[in-house]
């Protein structure tokens, strides 16, 4: 947990005799991305503000390896998966959320073969969690009510692991207009960054697919874009650039509208 704003790592809460109630994974989108750092930020806010005892790895937090074996090198991702599973189970981890669905996968589904095994859960089902709870209270009327917004399915949070509602639940709670784009739910369109697309160059065709994604999100006439991936995060927001919309259109996390709308800030 923090103290006036400071985020303690697990080797301070180790050294201080203190384990948290659960281990925020931070990711290396949302340890070194500038965009995805703000949201990072946000969600340790919330979780400030409502009282969970939490810590970070900090340095000892290698890559989970998802990219590797996305790419298909198989020897990289095992390698960094045993480091961090060491780490974890030194650490005695018993509970881990992060903000990026692709560590989520990993952790989550990859990492119980090579021996760890956690309760893993993604930032947006926490918040839905404590919302449901009365933990976080939400504005009556905030800055989001009847303004209409999209939400889009990651591929890794949506159709890989079938979480759909949780964000949903999440976005009812801010009194928002939720206009679902054509392409949702179990049919939703990847952004293009996923399975290791991040990292490498177009392939032939007359148009990006993170284009074709947020002109989608465009046509259903919203004033923001919420997203749950530090990826979708990205593209979306080239995507919205691209079609020179960013002036009137935002693209956001869960977390920082979560943030935006909590009574009495934080």
């Amino acid at each position: 947990m923090s103290k006036q704003g400071k985020i303690f790592s697990m080797a301070e809460m180790a050294a201080n005799g203190e384990a948290p109630e659960l281990l925020f994974w931070v990711g290396c989108a949302g340890s070194y991305d500038a965009r995805a750092q703000k949201v990072t930020k946000a969600f340790c806010d919330i979780l400030n503000a409502v009282g969970i005892s939490f810590a970070i790895l900090g340095n000892e937090e290698q890559c989970t390896g998802d990219p590797a074996r996305r790419a298909g090198n198989e020897f990289v991702f095992q390698m960094l998966a045993l480091q961090n599973i060491q780490t974890l189970n030194e650490y005695e981890i018993k509970k881990i959320v992060t903000a990026c669905p692709h560590c989520f996968n990993a952790l989550k589904n990859e990492y119980p073969a090579l021996g760890g095994h956690y309760e893993v859960v993604h930032h947006t089902q926490l918040l839905q969690q404590l919302i449901d709870e009365g933990r976080i209270k939400m504005k009556e009327g905030g800055s989001f009510k009847g303004k209409k917004i999209t939400y889009h399915d990651s591929c890794y949070l949506g159709r890989i692991n079938g979480v759909y509602e949780a964000p949903r639940q999440v976005l009812e709670s801010l009194d928002a207009d939720l206009s679902e784009m054509k392409r949702s739910r179990s049919n939703g369109l990847c952004c293009g960054a996923g399975g290791a697309q991040m990292w490498k160059e177009d392939e032939p065709g007359n148009k990006r697919i993170n284009i074709e994604r947020a002109e989608e999100a465009l046509a259903t006439n919203v004033s923001i874009i919420a997203v749950n991936c530090p990826f979708c995060l990205t593209m979306l927001s080239d995507g919205v650039k691209a079609k020179d919309k960013q002036d009137e259109v935002m693209v956001y996390d869960l977390a920082e509208l979560v943030l935006n709308n909590v009574v009495g800030g934080v």
